[in-house]
């Protein structure tokens, strides 16, 4: 939080995270603060300069810059086995995709590192990537293959008549056995460290908007049929298979994610999960 300004939260747009935030309201706060809405790579962005104090953000930018992030219990987005929006769409198998041109969203880092983890480390491809606008079919145009994620993900699955569709997260489980996560909640240490108390309301604020999120979908459902489409058995299917806690399986699978990453290439330094607790506010005051 900047001298005197507002607490700045982010929030990333994707459906996906909408369990989370459809009762988190920062007016109710006990102190000024607002709600940024993008997808994930500006909020990355944000998150890594400091100009975001708080919010999700996509796992791997989590990772870039851990060094200056505290992870929030118990808060993610992840799934054990398939994910149901993150989608390669080929013009072939996987395996010919693995070699071919792929074209890539350039929204989340985080579903692109993983597609390169699992072609090449998994499947021992040599692909060719190009980056792109998210629109199924421009994308196609260019290339064998092409990745979609969220909501883009979503339509494009509705709107597939003649590609194969291959699940990441289903793809990630088949081949470790673990889950992945996705996006996680975290915090600049720097305003753990000089705002501790307000760090903690917005905390609770999210854990308490997501078990009312999860113990009633109705609204969000709703919500979600009116912007993007689809039925409410889709939606229902859809948030109810995904995971919003992140306990020791969700860390194991993102672990194992962390280091093959940085295995290839992917990230300059092994990833330390640090995670910011009720205890350093009780440290602050001490």
């Amino acid at each position: 939080m900047k001298s005197g300004g507002p607490a700045i939260i982010g929030k990333i747009s994707y459906t996906n995270s909408w369990p989370v935030y459809h009762h988190f309201d920062p007016s109710v706060l006990s102190f000024p603060a607002r709600m940024v809405s993008e997808v994930p790579s500006v909020l990355n962005r944000g998150m890594a300069t400091g100009d975001i104090d708080v919010g999700a953000l996509s796992s791997f930018a989590f990772a870039e810059a851990s060094d200056r992030l505290l992870l929030l219990p118990d808060l993610s987005v992840s799934s054990d086995g398939p994910v149901g929006s993150i989608f390669l769409f080929s013009k072939g198998t996987v395996e010919e995709a693995a070699n071919g041109t792929i074209a890539v969203t350039n929204t989340s880092a985080t579903s692109v590192n993983l597609l390169k983890i699992l072609l090449e480390k998994a499947i021992g491809g040599q692909p060719e990537y190009i980056s792109a606008e998210p629109d199924l079919e421009k994308m196609m145009e260019r290339a064998d293959a092409c990745l979609l994620i969220g909501d883009h993900a979503i339509r494009g699955m509705w709107q597939n008549r003649h590609y194969t569709v291959t699940d990441l997260g289903e793809l990630w489980k088949s081949w470790t056995g673990l889950g992945m996560t996705f996006a996680v909640w975290a915090v600049s240490r720097k305003s753990a460290r000089e705002v501790p108390e307000a760090i903690g309301e917005i905390y609770r604020a999210f854990a308490e908007s997501k078990r009312s999120g999860l113990r009633n979908l109705e609204p969000v459902v709703r919500e979600a049929c009116g912007r993007i489409g689809g039925t409410p058995e889709y939606w229902y299917g859809y948030f109810r298979n995904l995971c919003y806690d992140f306990g020791e399986r969700q860390q194991e699978g993102l672990n194992l994610y962390f280091r093959y990453a940085y295995e290839m290439g992917l990230l300059p330094r092994k990833v330390k999960m640090e995670f910011w607790s009720d205890n350093l506010l009780t440290r602050v005051k001490e």
